[in-house]
């Protein structure tokens, strides 16, 4: 390895979604091994570090559905030169945005209040700890600037190989109908 050749940082997240796009990157299998040749990870579930720094790339999956998504998206963006969203709940809210037809109340009422097996008289949380839903499910792109969209649900360990070698060296990815599929 030319150690004088500056590794690229790379930080990941997982906003509202089922974590998916992160299982499938670690299905690019022993070719992470070739990745960490290239790149140095900041804040991911492969580092646990819990705030992004200063960072070439950021890869962002799942949807924005409370005040907290927000502000990890927003600091991703201030911190990372480019922004990659991954997966059909960062491109278009996926399946957490099936609750954007239905009102907010209306949900929280049915989850605290009148479904079955409830302890009598339990309460909407209302804690400073937890984060406040948003009224609606927003895709990445509706809070701020992306750079590059990587459709799937979730995209395979192939196209994310192909999509981040592409970057990687310079080139603007280019995906192959093979590549891309919803499962």
């Amino acid at each position: 390895m030319d150690l004088s050749k500056k590794k690229l940082r790379i930080a990941t997240t997982s906003l509202a979604g089922c974590f998916g796009c992160h299982m499938s990157f670690l299905d690019i299998d022993e070719r992470i091994l070739d990745l960490v040749e290239l790149v140095e990870f900041d804040r991911s579930p492969l580092t646990d570090i819990k705030h992004c720094g200063p960072c070439d790339l950021g890869i962002i999956e799942g949807g924005v559905c409370n005040a907290e998504n927000v502000h990890v998206l927003r600091e991703f963006r201030h911190h990372c030169k480019t922004l990659v969203a991954i997966g059909a709940c960062a491109i278009n809210g996926g399946l957490p945005a099936q609750r954007n037809h239905l009102d907010l109340r209306d949900i929280l009422e049915e989850v605290y209040h009148t479904s079955p097996g409830l302890a009598p008289g339990s309460a909407i949380p209302n804690d400073p700890e937890l984060p406040l839903p948003l009224n609606k499910v927003h895709p990445i792109h509706e809070v701020v600037k992306i750079d590059y969209f990587l459709p799937g649900c979730p995209p395979s360990g192939d196209a994310i190989w192909k999509f981040l070698t592409d970057l990687l060296a310079g080139r603007t990815p280019v995906m192959s109908h093979g590549l891309l599929h919803y499962d």
